[in-house]
């Protein structure tokens, strides 16, 4: 009797073998250069809250709602061009009589900035006319697979980084991601020439009073696979002090509170559904189901060559024929 595979069961085996190969390459090849930030991003983050702004017809700070809106666009010849992600960001901050606003100038403060980072790591590069000089390990985002520990967070205001401790999970519009916090001691951070009796130097016509930012807390809620911010919380403080003093003498701008509009937080949710919902199939669920369904095409392939088919005419078979 001779036994021969059957093509079904090399057709079995070759296609098992090429899962069981493929399973560990998405996942450990394929995964990692998936999870990169975009280079042709274009996003918009509303922040809203209650607070004072310094009117300057009253010359005092008076009670606004405050809007922050933060526009973040990936500049893609630049990007292409360095091998990093180069995103340029605008950030205006307006009360009711600002907006709406025609041209983004007419804000209380206007800041333009870029920000260049690695696209897998999301750590700061210096090039292409990054400005300003951007450090720490996370800004508009963080990196993916979000840790359970402490990150540097740089503060754009501050013009350094803060500590941003992990404290537990919190629910945004129904889906779970980290919470971290952190806060901001009073910080000299520039001066601006301003009238002697906006600080209490009323025999001064002109003095270059010292600007003065802290931060009653920041609230951040991450998704844990991309690092996309579903939800953010700041409490800004922006003070003016005469030359030297040891307190501030006139408010500029504060709130305990400003936070991602509803819309805002919704949008941030879809899209890390979706991006954390495509890593997961590449990293996790297609190389599972293609290990298991390889694993088992490559058992029946086998036994299938191992039982192979049986061919009449061999030598020594009982149903050959006998010659005298």
């Amino acid at each position: 009797m001779r036994r021969t595979a059957s093509p079904i069961s090399l057709i079995l085996l070759g296609l098992g073998t090429f899962l069981l190969v493929l399973a560990p390459m998405l996942a450990w090849y394929v995964t990692p250069r998936a999870a990169v930030n975009p280079i042709d991003i274009d996003q918009t983050a509303v922040y809203k809250g209650q607070g004072r702004v310094f009117d300057t017809e009253q010359l005092e700070a008076v009670p606004e709602t405050i809007t922050v809106t933060q526009r973040v666009r990936g500049n893609v010849e630049d990007s292409e061009r360095s091998g990093d992600t180069v995103w340029d960001v605008t950030t205006t901050v307006d009360d009711d009589d600002t907006l709406p606003a025609a041209d983004p100038h007419d804000a209380l403060d206007f800041v333009p900035h870029r920000w260049v980072m690695d696209r897998r790591t999301t750590k700061p590069v210096h090039c292409c006319g990054e400005t300003p000089y951007i450090e720490g390990e996370a800004y508009l985002k963080f990196p993916f697979d979000v840790e359970k520990r402490s990150y540097q967070w740089w503060d754009n205001t501050l013009g350094s980084t803060i500590v941003l401790r992990y404290r537990d999970t919190k629910k945004v519009q129904g889906y779970t991601g980290y919470r971290f916090t952190g806060t901001v001691a009073p910080t000299k951070v520039g001066s601006r020439l301003v009238p002697g009796a906006i600080v209490g130097l009323d025999d001064t016509p002109q003095v270059l009073a010292e600007e003065w930012y802290s931060n009653h807390g920041f609230e951040l809620v991450v998704d844990q696979r991309t690092g996309r911010v579903l939800y953010a919380q700041t409490g800004p403080k922006r003070t003016l002090r005469a030359p030297g003093a040891k307190t501030d003498a006139q408010v500029l701008l504060e709130s305990r509170k400003i936070a991602f509009t509803t819309e805002t937080q919704k949008e941030a949710v879809r899209l890390a559904k979706r991006d954390s919902g495509q890593l997961r199939a590449i990293g996790e669920t297609v190389p599972i189901g293609a290990a298991v369904v390889g694993f088992v095409l490559v058992v029946a392939g086998s036994v299938l060559v191992v039982r192979g088919r049986r061919h009449p005419g061999s030598s020594g078979s009982p149903d050959s024929p006998l010659t005298m």
